[in-house]
Parts: C-alpha cells; sequence; structure tokens
C-alpha cells in the first residue's frame, strides 16, 4: 500500500494528521532528503506495521539506498541510545553518569551522509522516544553546525505527525472506528 493510499485510510477523527503530513512533506524549512530521512526514521521509531511499510517504500523513492540505510541506522541507534541515557537521566544515583557507556555507536561517525541530516534524523527519534538528554544533545550538535531552530521544529513537527499517524494505525487495529474516513 503506497503512503498515498494508507492516508486515504484514516478515519476522520484523526483528518488534522492526515492534513498536517500532506502539508508537512512539502515544508520549505527541510530538503527532500532531510524530510524523507525524518519520515523513514520517525515511522521506524513509531512502529506500527502499516505507517512503516507505506513510509519507507515512499522513502526509497526520494533517497538513495544510501540514504535510506543511514535513516533507519539513525532510528536503530537512537533506539538503544533513547533508552540507555534516559535511564541516567531519570535514576537518581548520579554514579551511573559517572560509568562508560560500553555500548558501540560506530554509525554516528560512519553513516555517510550529510552530517546535519543524520543528527536531524536522531533529534526526530529521540523526540519520539521521549529522551531529554538525547534531544539536547543532538539540538545542540545541529545549532552549532548551523541548522536553524525552525528546520530543527519542522523534522520534529514531522516525526510527531508520522508518530501520531502510527497511534491512530495501532488504535484502529484493536478498536477500528465506526465513522467513514477523513
Amino acid at each position: 500500500m503506497t503512503l498515498n493510499e494508507l492516508l486515504d485510510t484514516v478515519p476522520a477523527y484523526a483528518k488534522d494528521l492526515k492534513l498536517n503530513l500532506s502539508s508537512l512533506l512539502q515544508q520549505q524549512e527541510l530538503s527532500e532528503q532531510q524530510i524523507w530521512g525524518t519520515v523513514a526514521a520517525s515511522a521506524i521509531a513509531s512502529r506500527n506495521p502499516q505507517i512503516l511499510e507505506a513510509a519507507l517504500a515512499e522513502a526509497a523513492t526520494h533517497l538513495s539506498p544510501q540514504v535510506l540505510e543511514a535513516a533507519k541506522s539513525a532510528a536503530a541507534v537512537m533506539g538503544m541510545n533513547n533508552i540507555y541515557y534516559r535511564f541516567q537521566h531519570l535514576a537518581k544515583n548520579p554514579k551511573y553518569a559517572t560509568l562508560p557507556a560500553r555500548l558501540r555507536m560506530n554509525v554516528l561517525r560512519t553513516h555517510g551522509v550529510d552530517p546535519a541530516d543524520f543528527e536531524l534524523w536522531c533529534t526526530a527519534v529521540s523526540a519520539i522516544n521521549g529522551c531529554g538528554a538525547c534531544v539536547d544533545s543532538h539540538e545542540q550538535v545541529l545549532r552549532n553546525k548551523g541548522v536553524t531552530e525552525e528546520s530543527i521544529l519542522a523534522a520534529v513537527r514531522l516525526a510527531s505527525v508520522i508518530h501520531g499517524l502510527a497511534t491512530v494505525f495501532d488504535t484502529e487495529a484493536v478498536v477500528p472506528s465506526q465513522s467513514v474516513t477523513a
């Protein structure tokens, strides 16, 4: 199923998400690579099979295989890091922050794409996963690389809509809506 076909199945109660995604896919604050890398990484982080399948298929038509692989890598490494660093942040024991992570994160240096794009995808995934420490860290790196707050927020806005749609499709899989689609 294509992304547009999937969006055609969005129930009326989630019409805003459908409309938001349509406009966000055309926003000027992000390049096409940044948009579709964010879509791919956010779909992975959101974990809904329907969104994941449609978003990755559509992203593959806008991104090179290397860039799509990097977006997937951003989602994978942040899936790990967000748990680890969120635990450090939430635990009251300050010793955890002094201990080495002992987690391989080579992809942070070897992804092979524009570093700002990779950081943008890491930020979007970290926002979905609710890791404040990672959001702060990656947002600071992005600003140090000259990425504007408007561009950062544009990626997070896109991630929020992808996540919202995943929530809708998860809900509809359990309790289908009786309403007409939007």
